[in-house]
């Protein structure tokens, strides 16, 4: 839009120099007027050291106990809220958009589990907690170049549940869902459990699915290099058709071999095995016929026998201080005959020193000249604290978390006294109606832009 104009053309140059792209495009608004202008590439400022701060001298009395409730200093932040990284589902949004062309109902499947799969792979390094999001906080995210919007909210605070729900901008698809995330403390570890259902649904094909993300556990807290491990099984199932995706996310393991590992199978409703899928969620998933697989796999054990026994007899010293982290096995082994499903991207360059955030996570906070007026005022981007850390003010972002932490008690306070119940704003408690269970469901009406009885929370 207003290609003519000089003023946005220079702009948009000038953009392009200091962000070193021009492949994806947003919107931005100036003075009334619509354009596009690249994403960012980097944060304002890089994250500071960890290494002077005792996580151990907070943590020493939770052993056993859910996180929820405990006031955590901003050291052990990222710069994003939760409902930030929720969004991170959507980054590899393509393989909604591919599942949504796919005719065949067991293609479909594969592909709407490597979504799945890849709605974790952010987690990835990511040591960094984000934000607790404030009770009515929201964030919305409109990616024109991926075709979809996103809107999510924080509708309840103890427990802390965060809905979300996110549209095609062609009518193709909707992705919704509500998580709980169950943080414990287990003495050298921190452990998530993502408690909420997520679904997917094709008004193409009339389908839905429906799963549960994985654990997610982060070692070495108290001393040693943090790691990340996902583990747990994922089924995925599709209403419509009775065919279920079963994922196993392996634990790593005493000798770090399965590591990052996923492996699964795709069922149709009369319980056979119609292909095997496999691959790391770091990584790649592949899919591959399960005859073929399972003759690989015995060729594989065969092989592999007396390497296991000497590893029996010589086991290996554990380190009693710390969870080391396995040393990375080499890159899945793929199977001949095996079909790419998913490959991550790669992260920039410079992202160890962004909180180990890739390209989709570094422009989540990002806040365009003139959206100001355009977002609702419970925006994460507008929440000062989050936005002076990613600026590298870490004292006054300290000072912002503890003020908006204070006022929100104040306002539970007026409200208890009050007999008053919190009311959420664009969402409302319901029935999943694919799996019958309690569900956040969106109520609509967020993009028409009525902000006029949002909460005060900043």
């Amino acid at each position: 839009e207003n290609k003519n104009n000089d003023f946005i053309q220079q702009f948009i140059k000038q953009e392009e120099n200091i962000c070193g792209t021009k492949d994806v495009l947003h919107k931005m608004f100036m003075n009334g007027k619509t354009f596009f202008c690249p994403l960012r590439s980097s944060l304002p400022a890089p994250m500071f050291s960890r290494n002077d701060f005792s996580v151990w001298s907070i943590l020493k009395k939770c052993i056993g106990l859910e996180l929820s409730k405990i006031t955590m200093p901003i050291v052990f932040n990222e710069p994003l809220s939760f409902l930030q990284r929720i969004s991170e589902y959507m980054e590899h949004t393509y393989l909604i958009q591919k599942a949504c062309s796919q005719y065949d109902s067991i293609e479909r499947m594969q592909t709407v589990a490597a979504f799945a799969v890849s709605a974790v792979a952010s987690q990835w390094d990511r040591t960094g907690k984000p934000f607790n999001p404030l009770l009515g906080e929201t964030y919305e995210l409109t990616r024109e170049d991926q075709g979809f919007r996103l809107i999510s909210e924080q509708v309840s605070h103890h427990p802390p549940i965060s809905a979300f729900h996110t549209e095609s901008l062609t009518g193709d698809f909707v992705f919704h869902g509500s998580i709980y995330p169950k943080l414990k403390f287990w003495g050298k570890s921190v452990e998530a459990e993502p408690k909420g259902t997520i679904t997917l649904e094709f008004y193409k094909h009339k389908e839905a699915y429906t799963w549960t993300n994985p654990f997610c556990c982060v070692h070495n807290i108290i001393l040693g290099k943090l790691w990340i491990e996902q583990y747990g099984t994922v089924e995925i199932v599709n209403h419509s058709t009775g065919e279920k995706c079963v994922l196993n996310f392996k634990p790593c393991g005493m000798f770090g071999k399965e590591l990052h590992r996923v492996e699964g199978y795709i069922q149709d409703k009369s319980k056979k095995k119609r292909c095997v899928i496999y691959g790391k969620w770091t990584e790649c998933m592949w899919s591959v016929d399960p005859q073929v697989y399972e003759a690989h796999r015995k060729l594989e054990k065969k092989g592999t026998t007396d390497t296991k026994k000497q590893k029996q007899e010589e086991p290996e010293a554990v380190n009693e201080d710390a969870d080391e982290m396995p040393e990375v096995q080499e890159t899945v082994a793929v199977i001949p005959g095996s079909t790419l499903l998913w490959r991550i991207s790669s992260r920039p360059p410079h992202s160890a020193e962004m909180y180990n955030f890739t390209n989709f996570a570094m422009t989540l906070n990002e806040l365009e000249p003139g959206t100001e007026g355009v977002l609702a005022p419970t925006d994460c981007r507008l929440r000062p604290d989050i936005r002076a850390m990613e600026n590298g003010n870490m004292d006054e972002a300290s000072r912002e978390k503890e003020r908006l932490e204070e006022k929100q008690r104040a306002a539970r306070k007026e409200r208890a006294k009050d007999d008053e119940e919190w009311s959420t704003r664009w969402f409302q408690l319901g029935t999943n109606p694919y799996t019958g269970s309690q569900d956040w469901l969106y109520t609509g009406g967020y993009f028409d832009r009525k902000y006029t009885d949002c909460p005060d929370i900043y």
